[in-house]
Formats: structure tokens, sequence, C-alpha cells
């Protein structure tokens, strides 16, 4: 299943205190980014390692990490200025990460990026990382963690490693009653698959330049032989988390859709995908972005001669396929009511609510709807 292109970006953040290995993760996502170009927020340049040399500059700077992606430093109030920057058409970037260290506590970054009129962006979750070695002496040191965790969408225990196995299974309980329905998934050096935070760039063949050993692929080489995990290091990366599909090609309900969306089993972190509701909408297909507790559909009118199908891919760490296999199942139409039924039309009404309002009003192409904060992700 391929999504239709959008110029929509969507902007990760990467949250942690100091010494749980955000940097280090971050690191290892530029190194691991396959071709995907990303842009990069931070507010010190000094640790930020790509293409085997040390990025640095001043505030208010923007550096070219010379592989696509690009790296600016900033403090609170430029932000807007600089994601205006980022989401050029002439940047080319696939991805933004934010690390949220030093510019706002998360909450209140999370609610600038979902208030922000910049209809180029897109939420892409609230990342916290925790070192597990010191978890209980951050928590001393920074009570607050407790109301990070709260509101993260994803946790990272990282250095795992550190810990023996009681304490690692201790430390996962507690991370978990602290965030709630987030995901929680353990890593060591920050090694966490890309493709859980973002869906790899698909490029035209020779736009980047393949057959070369790249210092991308050298700093990986290097990044094995440091860990002695050169075999099976793609699978150690995947351990972490599940990926599911669902394809149906019966239309969904979307009064017991919305119900399992507002009741998706703890640990999903991410679903992707487009929607057929039917008789709801004729005329459309809904592309479906949730992540955490944000969640957006923004309808797309179906090409001619295309298969009317819903197809789904959902990601996260502990959840059970065949659960959510079967609870999708049950979210089909049994039979299909008339379109001018008044009650088809209330049954969407759930739906609409986090569909943007320029694309409510059929104003907008997808992707291009302005930024909505809907209820979903005010919880955050």
């Amino acid at each position: 299943m391929t999504p239709p292109r959008t110029p929509q970006i969507p902007v990760v953040v990467l949250a942690g205190f100091l010494g749980s290995g955000k940097t280090t993760l971050l690191n290892h996502l530029l190194r691991n980014r396959a071709g995907t170009r990303i842009g990069v927020i931070v507010n010190d340049f000094g640790a930020i390692e790509i293409d085997a040399m040390t990025v640095s500059g001043q505030v208010g700077s923007t550096v070219s990490l010379g592989n696509g992606c690009l790296c600016c430093a900033v403090d609170a109030s430029e932000l807007d200025t600089f994601l205006e920057t980022l989401t050029r058409p002439s940047a080319r970037l696939d991805v933004i990460v934010i690390e949220a260290s030093g510019l706002a506590e998360p909450q209140e970054l999370v609610r600038m990026l979902l208030a922000s009129d910049n209809p180029h962006i897109l939420y892409g979750g609230l990342v916290e990382v925790v070192d597990a070695a010191e978890f209980d002496a951050t928590r001393r040191r920074h009570p607050e963690l407790d109301r990070h965790l709260a509101v993260a969408d994803l946790v990272v225990l990282n250095k795992t490693d550190r810990v023996g196995e009681a304490e690692r299974e201790r430390l996962r309980t507690t991370v978990a009653e602290l965030s709630g329905p987030a995901a929680v998934i353990s890593a060591e050096h920050g090694r966490i698959d890309p493709e859980l935070l973002f869906d790899p760039a698909l490029r035209p063949d020779g736009e980047e330049m393949a057959g070369q050993l790249s210092f991308e692929d050298l700093l990986r080489q290097e990044e094995c032989d440091e860990h002695d995990q050169c075999d099976g290091h793609a699978d150690h990366l995947h351990a972490a988390y599940e990926s599911v599909d669902f394809t149906a090609d019966v239309p969904m309900d979307p009064r017991r859709f919305m119900a399992f969306l507002d009741s998706r089993p703890e640990g999903l972190y991410r679903i992707k995908g487009f929607v057929d509701f039917g008789a709801g909408d004729r005329d459309n297909t809904y592309a479906l972005h949730a992540v955490g507790r944000f969640l957006r559909f923004v309808p797309r009118p179906w090409a001619r001669g295309e298969q009317r199908l819903t197809q789904l891919v959902m990601i996260g760490a502990g959840i059970d396929a065949a659960a959510l296999h079967e609870g999708l199942a049950a979210c089909r139409a049994e039979q299909e009511p008339q379109p001018d039924a008044p009650d088809t039309e209330r049954a969407m009404w759930g739906v609409l609510r986090y569909v943007p309002e320029p694309a409510r009003d059929g104003n907008a192409e997808a992707g291009e709807a302005e930024a909505d904060v809907p209820e979903a992700a005010a919880e955050v």
C-alpha cells in the first residue's frame, strides 16, 4: 500500500533529561536514515555527528549535513520561523526531528506544534527517552519526569544493557504505569528502527548515490563493530516493535470504527492508511493518521477505477495482532445503508470531527489542510 504524496512533513519531538541518550538516539536516526532527508532542530550542535564530522554552529544558523539533511539551532521563540524554513519545497525534507531539551516543556512544545498555522507540518509524536540505569535517581532529581511520561506517545527505555532482567521488568512496569497508553520499547545505545517514527522516503532511481559505500554505511558498520552486533543487526532493530496490516473490501461502519479508535489498546503507537466508509461518503476515501493521542482524517476523491478498500498499517510494542484484526473486522458494515438516510449522515459526524476544516469544506487538497487541535490531540 503506497499512500499518496503529500506536502505535509511529520514533526517528531524527541525529549529526555540529560544523560538519557536522546542525542545518541538522534545520531542513530541520522546514521540509519536510508535515504530519508531529515531536518533536525536542536539547541546545541556539539554532539550531533554525521558523515564522520561533528557539526557545529551558532543559535540561529542552519547547517547542511551534506547528505540531504539539515540542522539548525533555535530557541523557543524562533521555532515557527525555522519550521517555515525547513518546510520550504527547496529543502526537500521528509521528516523533522526536534530535540526538546532546552526549548520548552515537552507538553508546551507539542501544543505549539498542534496550534501552528504552518500547513506543511503534521504532528509526528512525542518520544520520551529514559535512562534505565538512572531512572530512579532521575525521578528524584526531576519529579517532572512523571508528567513528561504521562504525555508521551512513545517511551524509549534506553540503556537496558546496563541493568539486569528483573530490574528491566520492574522499570518497564513502572514506566508503563506512568505513561498510560503510550508504547514502551527497550533499547541499547539509542538504537531503534527509524521506521518506528517515520516512513522511509521513496525516491527515483539515481536520486541518492546508489552503489557506493557512503559515510552513512561506514558509520553503520562502525556502530556494529563497536557493539559487536553486526550479525542480525537489522533483526535487532526490528525486535522492539510489531507492524500489523489490515485490508478489507467491505466498507467500515463509521460508528464502530471510531469506537475502535477510541479504545485502541495500549502500546499501539501509530496507525496509517486509508478507510472506505461506503455510503457515509461515496466520493472519498479517508487518509488516516494517528500517533499516540493525535488523530486526523483527510478525505481524498477516489481515483477513476480505483478499488475501494480499507488498508491500514498499525505499529506498536506488545500489541496483539489477532485482537487488532478481530476488532477491525467487527467494524465492517453488515449491510450497506442508503446514502441519503439521515442516520448515515449522523454516523459520519464522529469522523468529521477529526477532518481539518478546509478539507471538510472541500477547499483543500489532501495534506494541505490547516493545522487544527482536535480533542484527541488536546489531551496531550
